[in-house]
């Protein structure tokens, strides 16, 4: 498959979700919107602090960064491309991963949520 195809596979919330175990699922968010709700298995660094340093992050494997709408997570993303990993943008984020009913998990203790 092409990496444009891919792309376009891993940068919408249905084709993320069907291709989860074959990427990294980085969540820019701040500690709060994490807490609210999140992509199981997904590994938490908020923007601002993957901006002032490395990742922990397996350079072998593609990501996909995560926000609520898209934003943030484009940010990360060229920031991932610029320290050499293959990342992506999930477009639209989590407002569009939870309106279409796909799974959240909280830390909070109420239902997941996207806040």
């Amino acid at each position: 498959m092409s990496q444009e195809r891919i792309e376009d596979a891993i940068s919408t919330s249905r084709g993320l979700h069907g291709r989860i175990g074959d990427v990294q699922v980085l969540d820019v968010r701040e500690a709060d919107e994490w807490a609210a709700g999140h992509i199981e298995g997904s590994v938490h660094l908020p923007l601002s602090r993957l901006m002032s340093g490395p990742a922990d992050l397996d350079p072998e494997r593609p990501v996909v960064a995560v926000c609520s709408m898209g934003s943030r997570s484009e940010v990360a993303m060229l920031m991932l491309r610029a320290r050499g990993f293959v990342a992506y943008n999930l477009e639209r984020g989590l407002q569009e991963w939870f309106a279409e009913g796909l799974p959240l998990v909280s830390d909070d203790g109420r239902p997941p949520r996207v806040a």
